[in-house]
């Protein structure tokens, strides 16, 4: 491999690594809201902030050049795991 590609896939190596960080600290916040919500019986979900998240989030993706379906998709994937875990708290 030359040099040029190894610096690349290192450069990616470091994204990939500060995404999965960035991703753990979101999901510690989420679980505290989860905790939050089954102790004041609120809903796992909350349709109209997630629709606002998405919204804004795409409006950043074109922003940054970045196709908004993925965006969405990929956010959607986050939220859809987040309401699952939110349930599992609710439901004991």
């Amino acid at each position: 491999m030359d040099d040029t590609l190894k610096r690349y896939r290192e450069s990616i190596d470091n994204i990939d690594a500060a995404l999965v960080f960035m991703l753990a600290e979101r999901f510690k916040i989420t679980q505290a809201v989860g905790e939050y919500k089954a102790q004041h019986a609120l809903p796992p979900a909350d349709p109209g902030r997630e629709e606002r998240q998405i919204g804004r989030l795409r409006q950043l993706a074109t922003d940054a050049n970045l196709d908004p379906d993925f965006t969405e998709k990929f956010l959607r994937f986050i939220i859809d795991e987040v309401i699952r875990h939110h349930e599992r708290l609710r439901d004991g």
